[in-house]
């Protein structure tokens, strides 16, 4: 496809998920109110838990307009990302085999659910186990700004739902040949340390907790091995896959050799 064609290609899918979080953010504006009880709900429940007082607070005069606002776009952004995810994928597509175009819709929909999945994972396990810990450090009233809290946990929400695109990535290493089931596999041993690493990064330092991060995270590593492996069969051996994707030297012509000078009688 010319430069021109992907360009368009390229505005296309920006104007359509511009709607779709436009339209979402049109719906979540009437929801806000429930949307922030919905964030709020981890640090009240926490702050109940280990019996302190306090809350949420603002800060600054302008600081309710602005948390406001990002809860509309974090509503807006879940009921969208359906939309947005076959886009990208959709604009990813011209360039797969025709084969694999056919996994466009099933890609789309399997790494908003993983993402989604992964977000939720944080919400409903991660936590529950982690503010509690985190406000029973100090003997101290806890009082947070709103606007940092929501930063917070939206940060620790993306990571989450990005950790959990684990398999999508695994896909894409395996159609390229990059990787197959046989390298994961005798990776693994580096790999369930990485993954405790992580663990040990984003949660307190309690092993329960790292241990509920790092049990499906590793468990998603074992799926990835499974999508390399059916992938890779499908796409044959990496060094095949490869060579099909190298266009063949053009073979160098071969010189005449010199005439031979003829002796006259």
């Amino acid at each position: 496809m010319p430069l021109l064609d992907h360009l368009k290609e390229l505005r296309y899918r920006l104007l359509v998920s511009a709607a779709a979080l436009g339209v979402s953010l049109c719906v979540s504006l009437a929801f806000v109110s429930d949307i922030l009880e919905f964030l709020k709900a981890p640090v009240t429940v926490a702050l109940a838990e280990v019996n302190k007082s306090g809350g949420l607070t603002i800060l600054t005069p302008f600081e309710g307009i602005q948390v406001w606002l990002n809860v509309a776009f974090i509503g807006a952004g879940v009921l969208a990302s359906p939309v947005v995810a076959y886009q990208i994928w959709a604009f990813i597509a011209p360039g797969l085999y025709s084969s694999e175009r056919k996994v466009v819709l099933p890609l789309a929909l399997s790494s908003t659910a993983l993402f989604l999945g992964g977000a939720a994972f944080a919400y409903e396990v991660m936590f529950p186990f982690a503010f509690p810990f985190f406000f029973s450090v100090v003997d101290a009233d806890v009082t947070l700004s709103i606007q940092g809290y929501l930063s917070s946990i939206t940060k620790m929400l993306i990571a989450f739902g990005v950790c959990f695109q684990l398999p999508i990535g695994t896909f894409f290493l395996a159609r390229t040949g990059l990787i197959d089931h046989r390298d994961m596999m005798r990776a693994f041993r580096y790999s369930f340390v990485g993954i405790f690493l992580v663990a040990a990064i984003i949660t307190p330092p309690d092993p329960l907790s790292q241990l509920i991060v790092a049990a499906p995270l590793t468990i998603l590593y074992g799926v990835s091995i499974v999508v390399a492996w059916a992938f890779h069969h499908q796409g044959g051996d990496s060094r095949a896959y490869r060579s099909r994707s190298t266009p063949p030297r053009a073979a160098r012509p071969r010189a005449a050799p010199p005439a031979r000078a003829t002796s006259r009688p």
